[in-house]
Formats: C-alpha cells, structure tokens, sequence
C-alpha cells in the first residue's frame, strides 16, 4: 500500500467528510493525486485512519422492493436483485472454499458467472467460470460494492 503525506491524508479525510463512497476516493487517489491504491487498500486506509464513511440511502427500485418482500430474500446473504435482470448479483457460501476465509459467487449483469474468494492472508481473487471473460468496469465496481454489503450482512 501507498504512503501518504499528511497533506494527502487530509484530503482523504475530507472526501470522507463530503460523503465520497470508497470508489470515488479510489478514483481520486488516482486522478487528483496519482496515488494507484485497490478498492481493499483504500477500504484499509479509511479503517487505519479511522474515518467513518457516511452511509447514504439510496432511492429503492420497483424491482428492489419486490424482492426485500419476499421473506426468504431478507434471510440469504445476497445483493437485494433478481438474478439474470441485467445486474451484478453476490453470494456468499456459507462453507468456504478449502483455500478461502470466505467465498462465493457472483453474476455479472451480462449473466456471465465468476467465483470468488478472500484467502487466510486477506488476499481476493476470482476465476471467471467462461475462460478469458473480461468484466466490464461498471460490473467490477458494482461487484465490489455488493460484495462489501454481502460481506457485511454475513458478519465478515
């Protein structure tokens, strides 16, 4: 991971004070600063510097609230979307994979299916189950978004 100067430390403290998401301080590491950092590095640094990020609601779709009703919808560790519907779904498994500390699953919004997995180091990765399939970077953006929710609801 990076270093920062407290300068530079102070400006990510005030993008977390305007209500930036992990991705925007991602991006402005990158453009603003030309700080290259993963989406879990910059997830750490916001943890290390202890800054809480401001939680925003988001306005619910029809198809959102449709699925947060059906009783079995609130109790699986899934993003709140209908599957195959043209957005980026998470699962997580309930056993992780032998390798992992945590695993699952994830649909693109093309319908193209990946596994993924955090190892015991804290390391991600993930193996696209069509060889060579590429993500696009909205679906890797909303991957990371939704998994860090999955992640959350499971009690990682």
């Amino acid at each position: 991971m990076a270093r920062l100067t407290p300068e530079q430390i102070s400006k990510v403290s005030a993008w977390v004070a305007e209500g930036a998401t992990l991705s925007q301080i991602q991006e402005r590491l990158s453009s603003q600063l030309e700080v290259s950092m993963t989406y879990m590095d910059v997830r750490f640094l916001v943890d290390d510097l202890n800054l809480a990020l401001i939680e925003k609601e988001e306005p619910k779709k029809p198809e959102e609230d449709a699925v947060e009703a059906a009783p079995a919808a609130a109790e699986a560790p899934v993003a709140p979307t209908a599957q195959g519907a043209g957005v980026v779904t998470v699962e997580v498994d309930t056993i992780a994979q032998p390798h992992a500390m945590v695993s699952g699953h994830v649909t693109f919004s093309d319908g193209e299916k990946a596994d993924w997995y955090i190892d015991h180091q804290g390391r991600p990765g993930m193996a696209a189950r069509t060889p060579g399939y590429r993500p696009t970077p909205q679906d890797i953006t909303d991957f990371q978004t939704k998994l860090d929710a999955a992640l959350r609801q499971a009690g990682y």
